[in-house]
């Protein structure tokens, strides 16, 4: 894939806008819908991917096969769990993770260290495709403010550990520390939080 398609305009050469529901126009197989997503999200999509690739081919096919996804997945987005701009990034990651798994099969080398693989694959087990989005956002409600932000910044927004260390102005190892123990803290509250919504949908049925 060229990265060009980052930017590739519309095909009546006009530039989508921010309040565009892009998802809701795929949804509708609105004319122009695909080069309106690749416009308004393929800059995040390849920003995302950058940080689970390493290799700018294994990157630029695993971009291509995000955005198709997310194009065949927009029917399923519902505002009332999630903004289009996360439910976007949380597909891309879902994505992302299936294809580093798929190559590092058949790779003798791993371009991660062991310790980013493994805050990858405690996300991957939030993020899987089966989680219900309001859950997640009630588990990560249930943090320490500070944590809310450190989780904010790296599960939804994407941001590496070197990055967030910079935002929020506190050592690497500290960032590493924190957003492991978290993780781990999310997946326990959000096991809880589902059994419990499950015997609430038991007792209302």
């Amino acid at each position: 894939m060229n990265s060009n398609l980052k930017n590739q305009p519309s095909k009546d050469g006009s530039v989508a806008k921010k309040d565009i529901v892009i998802l809701d126009l795929i949804a509708k197989d609105h004319p122009g819908s695909f080069e309106m997503l690749i416009e308004k999200y393929g800059n995040l999509v390849w920003s995302i991917g950058k940080k689970f690739l390493g290799n700018q081919s294994d990157l630029e096919d695993a971009v291509q096969e995000v955005l198709i996804a997310i194009w065949k997945s927009a029917g399923k987005f519902d505002p009332s769990k999630a903004s289009e701009i996360t439910f976007v990034s949380m597909i891309a990651r879902r994505r992302f993770i299936d294809y580093l798994r798929k190559i590092t099969k058949h790779k003798s080398e791993d371009s991660m260290d062991d310790d980013n693989n493994n805050i990858h694959l405690y996300k991957e087990s939030l993020l899987n495709q089966e989680t219900d989005l309001a859950l997640v956002k009630s588990a990560i409600d249930e943090l320490d403010e500070d944590d809310q932000e450190l989780l904010n910044l790296s599960v939804y927004q994407g941001y590496s550990h070197s990055e967030i260390s910079d935002i929020l102005n506190i050592p690497l190892g500290t960032v590493k520390t924190r957003i492991r123990r978290n993780l781990m803290k999310l997946k326990d509250t959000f096991a809880t939080n589902k059994i419990q919504s499950n015997v609430i949908q038991l007792n209302n049925g």
